[in-house]
């Protein structure tokens, strides 16, 4: 499978340069955008009040699989900040402190983890970069982290046991996988027409 990005031009940053430059910060804004967006169409609750399923969740995986780990931890970050701040950014027009006063918790701190998980793994292929690592660092980050996050609150917050609230996840996979795939083919196409889009194919440059 051909590389996604070709080598880059020599780049390096100039001493005293900003570590987070104006570049970074449109992006670390857009995507943080981008996540809160995601939420407005609304959410599904297949137990009641409890979990919703969401969109936003395909904002989390498309910041890891762009900005790599940690542009996409800042931007969650900064998702979360406004939702600690008051403003109705997640799913369903709901601040964030209620959040995790509920079940939705273990998904939430699983937002942060799974981009910075998707991240990570596409900056450790960026040289190399192909729609299956895409793919991969898709499905162990969005998918993975954040339901290995999601189901110990489910516990903690419905009084689940184990094999209860794994049963219970299962209803998420089918619409996070639809939204595995759109990310993959979405970022794909982002890294073709960007081929330096990420930190790590930057020589000399380092966030």
């Amino acid at each position: 499978m051909s590389s996604l990005a070709s080598p880059p031009p020599e780049r390096t940053r100039e001493p005293g340069s900003p570590r987070v430059g104006a570049r970074d910060l449109a992006l670390i804004a857009a995507m943080a955008a981008l996540v809160a967006v995601l939420g407005m169409p609304g959410a599904l609750y297949p137990f009641g009040e409890a979990v919703p399923i969401t969109l936003q969740s395909l904002g989390v995986m498309l910041t890891g699989a762009l900005l790599g780990w940690k542009r996409a931890g800042l931007a969650i970050l900064a998702f979360l900040a406004l939702g600690a701040a008051g403003l109705p950014v997640l799913a369903g027009g709901r601040p964030l402190l209620p959040a995790l006063a509920g079940p939705t918790v273990g998904f939430i701190v699983g937002y942060l983890l799974g981009a910075m998980c998707v991240g990570a793994l596409v900056d450790r292929a960026a040289a190399r970069l192909t729609t299956g690592r895409l793919a991969i660092a898709v499905l162990v980050g969005g998918i993975g982290v954040v339901h290995l996050c999601g189901i110990p609150g489910m516990m903690w917050r419905l009084g689940l046991g184990l094999r209860e609230a794994v049963v219970a996840d299962l209803v998420f996979l089918p619409g996070d996988l639809v939204k595995a795939v759109v990310a993959t083919i979405v970022a794909a196409a982002v890294h073709r027409a960007l081929p330096t889009l990420l930190p790590s194919t930057w020589a000399g440059r380092r966030l």
